[in-house]
């Protein structure tokens, strides 16, 4: 069980750095929005670079973070059954619902997003605009944030079974 817990305490660890480092984006969303407002309403001299840059960027942020959300809890989830569970019952529905819906989902994601990415990459693909940039790093996400959803969900996973044998994950 040990190895259990050192697993799914180093998968945590590395996703609440991730999910910390790439929050901070939210900061370089806001700077670059106000930014664009300024220059674009008061200065009348808009960018043709923003529009991109800030859509790729929320992409990131929004797909990157996913396992630090599902870490924290912050996914939406319907309980309005399992809030009448125990503990141990509700750790047992958890188990059983990630093995039937999330990891078959997930998996199915990060192999589509990998052929996605893998595509894009092959063809060096950019976006349609004047500014062009290229889009094969921000669908390269697509894939490393269903792997780092999938390992958070082996770490819930691996939590809701130390409540199923009453052992204490701290």
């Amino acid at each position: 069980m040990n190895f259990l817990r050192k697993l799914g305490k180093n998968i945590d660890n590395i996703n609440r750095f991730i999910g910390t480092i790439f929050g901070t984006t939210i900061v370089l969303l806001v700077v670059l929005t106000v930014m664009e407002v300024i220059l674009r309403k008061f200065l009348n001299s808009p960018t043709i670079w923003s529009f991109e840059v800030l859509k790729q960027l929320f992409a990131v942020y929004f797909m990157i973070t996913a396992a630090y959300g599902l870490l924290k809890g912050s996914h939406v989830s319907v309980d309005v059954f399992s809030r009448l569970l125990s503990e141990k019952k509700k750790a047992a529905l958890s188990i059983f619902s990630y093995f039937l819906f999330f990891f078959p989902f997930c998996f199915v994601c990060a192999w589509y997003g990998y052929k996605y990415a893998l595509t894009s990459w092959a063809m060096k693909e950019h976006s349609w605009s004047i500014f062009a940039p290229p889009l094969y790093p921000v669908k390269t996400v697509i894939c490393i944030t269903f792997v780092l959803l999938i390992l958070q969900g082996i770490s819930e996973v691996i939590k809701n079974v130390f409540i199923l044998k009453g052992l204490s994950y701290d």
